[in-house]
């Protein structure tokens, strides 16, 4: 699996990614605007040509936000997310990030161990932050 950054013309399957994956998805057109932010950096695990996963940050002065991770089913528990996460962790160390804060629906269990084993700790939560109604928990990782 190779993990490389984000590329234009990664944008349609990416966003295809989002629908089958979440249940409240980016559009692509929000991925395309996302793309020309300067203070945005995005990373894909790429498998046999096919994209695997991919992941978003963005960063302002000293501080990131992980916008999202996700990995196709049929990829999970292969590394990927963990790779794209180091990557992005690297990215914010790399422009001098101090701190990366993210958000987690309570449910979703394989990525809150995946943050935590990778240095997150929870530091509160949002009730009925999602569109659904479902919890968040907002997690900060230091530099």
């Amino acid at each position: 699996m190779t993990i490389r950054e984000w590329r234009y013309e990664d944008i349609y399957r990416i966003s295809e990614l989002e629908t089958e994956i979440f249940s409240d998805p980016w559009s692509y057109k929000t991925l395309a605007t996302c793309f020309d932010l300067p203070s945005f950096y995005g990373l894909v695990a790429e498998e046999g040509g096919d994209i695997a996963g991919y992941g978003c940050v963005e960063v302002a002065s000293d501080s990131a936000d992980l916008q999202n991770i996700a990995v196709a089913e049929q990829f999970r528990r292969c590394g990927a997310g963990k790779g794209i996460l180091e990557g992005l962790i690297g990215h914010c160390k790399d422009v001098a990030a101090r701190e990366i804060y993210l958000e987690v629906r309570v449910s979703n269990t394989p990525a809150l161990f995946m943050y935590l084993k990778n240095g997150f700790t929870g530091i509160y939560a949002r009730p009925h932050y999602y569109s659904d109604g479902e919890d968040c928990i907002v997690m900060r990782r230091t530099l």
